[in-house]
């Protein structure tokens, strides 16, 4: 097998970083250079909105020196991702074209979903160490420079995943505000972070103990990993181990701390913070044990990679993550489990049997699964306008590993399984580009007629088997009770999906 070589570029919130990839047969990622610059993007884009000039000029000239690199080493595919500094920065179109013209690299934007997922793959990269500690109740804390997001686990299935607009940077720019002296970060930091925590527990984690939880940072973590290479011990520490790692700074100068973890100076206050953040959450959260991987998000990005070119399959089920994030949201918003899991199943029937009409992807039945996970959720708001008020619960929702596009996607689904349906796209789809907005009419007539298929009384309908017959998509389906309530929600369901495909869907009701 052919060897490849990949470079991943991260567009981070302090610093520029490039890692290059060797590919050499089945599930082989190895690591062969890394390249770093520190560039305070983060401070501008969190505290003015946007990103000075001569930062500008900086990220360009760092990232001409990166594409160099990739030239010597005969990269054939690169990624480049920007963050939340970019993100977050009012004139981000402007940016991105300013630096694509000037170096030649074109920057995605990851948002917050995709960002957090790609560190995520980037810890299972780890293997057997990563489904070891997976096996008991684990919080990946993945601590960024504008938010923190924390994802539950209970024995290897994802529970609940939060963001929380707590990042280093931005706890940094609040106590520089604040004119507060490095020698009391430690306790400050606390006092901001503890309100957001506090309700983030009482929220999402109540009176479930997590025991074990995976740090992924760009501050801690790297001095952790190397310490315990240092002194030949397990990178999985206890709290009390954890709490004597940090003692090494405790009552020290910034130049003493520097010095006793073998950082830069600049970096320290950073360090505080982020260590800080790492005791409070572990604290509120009850862990036991804290693991420290060193993962970066370019890791992430070659995982990605390997998975897309084949030359890499992880044994974890990243798509069951995205579901079950679904499935929680459904549950907050008290829509039964049962009826869910129904209409999800019959909405991948329906899709699974046109494979041959609709040429739509397996990314996008993903997109209608979640649709139909979600597809009630706007009742807990309003019964009357479920349709708009499920529109916006699912674009206000995080659902881990979807961009902001196939979120609105998803959202429009949900959105036109019960609203009129909007044919001027520039309107209420006018952010969806027109492939999207097919995808979202196809999705959206296939999940009606699923629907119809419920008839509104979840139980009645105990089997089905659709059969694509010429012009007509014949569904045979079984019941033991009187199924015409179904029949008659079936019709008046039908129209939207005839219009789409020019197929007639046609009910064939067997009686057991």
């Amino acid at each position: 097998m052919s060897t490849k070589t990949f470079a991943a570029i991260d567009i981070g919130s302090f610093e520029l970083s490039m890692k290059i990839f060797e590919f050499n047969g089945k599930n082989k990622i190895r690591e062969i250079d890394f390249l770093s610059k520190k560039l305070d993007l983060g401070s501008d884009s969190y505290a003015r909105g946007k990103i000075d000039f001569e930062k500008v000029e900086e990220l360009c000239k760092t990232l001409r020196e990166f594409k160099n690199t990739m030239e010597s080493y005969g990269v054939e595919e690169y990624k480049a991702y920007g963050t939340s500094a970019v993100r977050e920065s009012k004139n981000m179109d402007i940016l991105l074209d300013r630096i694509e013209k000037s170096t030649g690299i074109k920057i995605e934007v990851l948002s917050n979903s995709e960002q957090r997922f790609l560190d995520y793959k980037s810890v299972a990269a780890k293997g057997e160490e990563f489904r070891k500690i997976l096996e008991g109740s684990t919080a990946i804390v993945d601590i960024g420079g504008g938010s923190i997001q924390i994802s539950l686990f209970e024995n290897d299935t994802l529970i609940s995943t939060q963001n929380i607009r707590i990042g280093v940077l931005r706890v940094n720019e609040i106590l520089n505000q604040a004119s507060v002296t490095t020698s009391r970060y430690r306790e400050m930091c606390g006092e901001i972070a503890m309100p957001s925590l506090d309700s983030y527990k009482k929220l999402y984690v109540k009176d479930r103990e997590i025991k074990n939880i995976i740090i992924i940072d760009d501050y801690l973590a790297p001095v952790a990993v190397r310490k315990a290479k240092e002194k030949g011990v397990d990178p999985v520490m206890s709290m009390k181990e954890y709490i004597r790692f940090l003692s090494d700074a405790e009552n020290k100068t910034g130049t003493d701390t520097a010095k006793a973890f073998g950082i830069e100076s600049a970096i320290v206050p950073l360090f505080i913070i982020s260590s800080e953040l790492v005791r409070w959450v572990a604290t509120i959260l009850g862990a036991e044990k804290i693991w420290t991987p060193g993962v970066r998000l370019g890791d992430g990005m070659a995982y990605e990679y390997a998975e897309k070119i084949k030359m890499f399959r992880g044994e974890h089920d990243f798509e069951k993550d995205i579901l079950a994030s679904a499935y929680n949201i459904a549950s907050r918003y008290e829509c039964g489990r049962k009826k869910c899991e129904l209409l999800e199943k019959i909405s991948t029937g329906l899709f699974d049997a046109l494979k041959n009409v609709h040429g739509l992807s397996k990314r996008d039945k993903l997109y209608l699964r979640i649709a139909a996970i979600l597809a009630d959720v706007g009742k807990y708001v309003s019964l009357e306008n479920f349709g708009d008020t499920g529109y916006n619960i699912v674009m206000a929702s995080e659902i881990i590993g979807l961009s902001h596009r196939e979120r609105e996607i998803v959202a429009n689904i949900v959105r036109y399984n019960v609203s009129e349906y909007d044919y001027d796209h520039e309107g209420c789809l006018g952010n969806l580009d027109g492939s999207s907005y097919i995808i979202v009419a196809k999705l959206a007539s296939i999940l009606r007629v699923a629907t119809g298929l419920t008839g509104g009384y979840f139980g009645r309908v105990k089997d089905f088997k659709p059969v694509l017959d010429g012009n007509r998509f014949v569904i045979n389906v079984t019941g033991d009770a009187d199924l015409t309530m179904e029949k008659a929600f079936f019709e008046s369901k039908a129209g939207f999906f005839t219009e789409v495909y020019n197929i007639t869907p046609v009910l064939n009701i067997r009686k057991n």
